[in-house]
């Protein structure tokens, strides 16, 4: 397990194959479904394969992924936060995902500036870039909060997405 970064009340660390039940029950959640599709992930070898071919694969091809969020001191996982390099875009993009019961309380905003401050700081990224399903308002007001501008839309695994890129100055 590698740390990545901690807020004030978030540790944040690269998700590993120990984490294959988080995985499987987060992708299977209601919100997940219906805010970033289906990813067939239905059995623990299921999520064992998504995390070797997805998040694993990423750490080791770009040096970044997306991870594992946890509240701080305690081991109680609660969503996953990070970033993407997708071969439709032309930049890396930021993506996020929480169990309902921990939404509507800022651990999405508080592990997205962290993890977008260090792909500035320590990565040297100058434009990062966010989708979202148009539905997805909660989505579409974190990013605008955390400085993302909408600018159009992208289609994404046959679904049109909106579009939001982030420079930094």
């Amino acid at each position: 397990m590698r740390h990545v970064c901690e807020t004030e009340r978030l540790t944040i660390r690269q998700l590993d194959l120990s984490d294959a039940e988080f995985i499987l029950h987060l992708l299977n959640d209601e919100s997940f479904l219906r805010y970033i599709g289906d990813k067939k992930v239905r059995t623990r070898e299921d999520a064992i394969n998504h995390l070797t071919n997805g998040p694993m694969a990423s750490y080791k091809n770009h040096g970044f992924g997306l991870n594992l969020v946890q509240l701080k001191g305690e081991s109680t996982a609660i969503g996953m936060c990070g970033l993407l390099k997708r071969e439709e875009l032309d930049y890396p993009d930021l993506g996020y995902a929480f169990l309902p019961e921990f939404c509507g309380k800022g651990y999405a905003r508080e592990a997205a500036e962290a993890l977008l401050k260090q792909a500035v700081v320590k990565r040297g990224m100058q434009t990062v870039l966010a989708v979202t399903a148009p539905n997805n308002l909660r989505s579409m007001h974190l990013l605008e909060s955390i400085g993302f501008n909408l600018k159009g839309t992208q289609e994404l695994y046959g679904l049109e997405n909106n579009l939001f890129e982030y420079r930094s100055l």
